[in-house]
């Protein structure tokens, strides 16, 4: 039979992706057929899936790490916040709707079929299947309907493991806390526990966990250290923008506006990761540095309602006067879309504005359209002659002059555009910098040479250390049953 555990956290960002990413790979390297799923994302960092539709990224790199293709059924619902209409909401792969906080709560039983169809089709042949909850199970006000945390495992009888965060303090509080205050139906489905991101010597914490055991009789599966190989992987939750700046001092700097719905914001790892690469997220109320040799926007939500925002922190004052200076610009998706002279959405898709002033960096246009675009894609940069691999996901039609430079070729379409001067870009295609031979050609523009050879070997092992990390501290007889090896 197919062996099933859920990872649930005592709050959001306590590491609950990377820990299944590390139990997927540490399975699949022990030879267990092994798959990823999680009921419920909330998240506008999305992956297309090798079967075609959207999921979450942390689902996507977990895929990697089990080492099976993607699929949409390993996150049935991802919701993607957007502006004032809401969340769009995404069921087995594609747009289904939208709706904002209270409608959803609505909506949530009726989604509940297509998760319980979602688990049986992954969990089918399989020796395990590892779930990731979302957010905290002690979120009580949101228990009715749930599909995220104990409305999923209880109605899957999935076995549920707390995780809880020492880094940010009172973990002991939030674990015995989540006891307390689950019903009785809940706290039964939980086996034990992990205490995650913890620094130092770990004997020093033994008396917290004869103090959880007391309040709680939930045992300690272990307690894992601050997981250095999981920097190296792709983030999904924007708590990694907090940290402004990753690589201070080095030889170029790219300056990165963080926009309030940002999305996909991962297509900049691959920069960071590089050793002459300071990457600086701006955040609101700082000026966009002057001495930025670079200038990325990403990828949006909802492009005109970050376009305003943009313009409201005086960014794109900022940005034109970089590339008066000799500054360079690349956009990518809804950050494409903002170059140009105007962004229009005749039909209300985005929310109530239909129409705003681009930054007018590129001679195009764009209109929101319903149809959207999701698809993985092969394309070529016509800009630096190298090969690319990534994806796109948008809405809305591009069109204008600057259109005629295409920056990429995605599968045979011309893409993107490129200003006269070639010191502006922009293009649809998610993934370019994971182009090592892209990302090697653009840092050579800039008179540098590449340093970290292949990003994808790169992360591929970085899963390969969290797995050996995990497995040398977490209880083993605990390991070995869940395994079954």
């Amino acid at each position: 039979m197919t062996r099933k555990i859920m990872l649930q956290g005592t709050g959001s960002d306590v590491g609950k992706s990377v820990l299944v990413a590390g139990l997927c790979r540490l399975a699949s390297n022990r030879g267990l057929k092994v798959r990823p799923f999680k009921p419920q994302n909330m998240s506008n960092n999305a992956a297309v899936s090798d079967d075609g539709g959207e999921i979450g990224r942390a689902q996507w790199l977990q895929a990697l790490a089990a080492r099976v293709p993607s699929s949409v059924h390993m996150n049935p619902v991802l919701l993607k916040p957007q502006s004032d209409v809401g969340s769009q909401i995404v069921v087995q792969g594609k747009v289904a709707g939208q709706a904002r906080g209270r409608e959803y709560q609505a909506l949530k039983p009726k989604l509940l079929g297509a998760v319980m169809d979602s688990f049986e089709q992954i969990s089918a042949g399989v020796d395990l299947v590892v779930v990731e909850g979302a957010g905290s199970p002690a979120e009580i006000n949101l228990r009715a309907g749930d599909i995220a945390n104990m409305g999923f495992a209880t109605r899957a009888d999935v076995p549920v493991i707390l995780v809880g965060d020492i880094d940010r303090g009172g973990v002991i509080a939030s674990l015995v806390g989540t006891h307390a205050i689950l019903p009785a139906d809940d706290r039964r489905m939980i086996s034990g526990y992990l205490i995650n991101k913890f620094r130092g010597d770990v004997t020093l914490f033994d008396d917290g966990i004869a103090a959880i055991g007391g309040y709680t009789g939930w045992p300690c599966f272990g307690v894992v250290p601050w997981l250095k190989a999981a920097g190296r992987l792709p983030a999904e939750d924007s708590v990694v923008l907090e940290k402004r700046v990753r690589g201070e001092g080095r030889a170029l700097k790219v300056a990165v506006p963080v926009l309030s719905r940002i999305a996909n914001f991962d297509d900049l790892d691959p920069l960071a990761a590089e050793p002459e690469v300071e990457l600086v997220f701006v955040k609101p109320g700082n000026p966009i540095p002057a001495d930025a040799g670079l200038v990325v926007i990403p990828g949006s939500k909802s492009t005109i309602a970050d376009l305003k925002d943009l313009r409201a922190q005086g960014w794109d004052g900022d940005i034109k006067r970089h590339v008066r200076r000799g500054g360079r610009v690349i956009g990518i998706c809804g950050g494409y879309q903002m170059l140009g002279r105007r962004v229009t959405d005749p039909l209300g898709i985005e929310g109530r504005d239909h129409e705003i002033a681009g930054l007018g960096l590129l001679d195009i246009e764009t209109e929101m359209a319903p149809e959207k675009t999701v698809r993985n894609s092969r394309a070529w940069s016509l800009e630096h002659d190298v090969a690319l691999e990534g994806y796109e996901i948008h809405l809305g039609k591009t069109t204008g002059a600057d259109c005629d430079r295409p920056a990429v070729s995605i599968d045979g379409r011309a893409d993107g555009a490129l200003s006269a001067d070639g010191r502006v870009m922009g293009t649809y295609l998610h993934g370019l910098f994971a182009s090592d031979a892209y990302r090697s050609a653009l840092l050579r523009s800039f008179g540098i040479e590449g340093g970290i050879g292949n990003y994808r070997q790169s992360v591929d092992a970085a899963l390969d250390d969290v797995a050996s990390e995990l497995e040398a501290v977490l209880d083993r007889r605990w390991l070995e049953q869940l395994l079954g090896n």
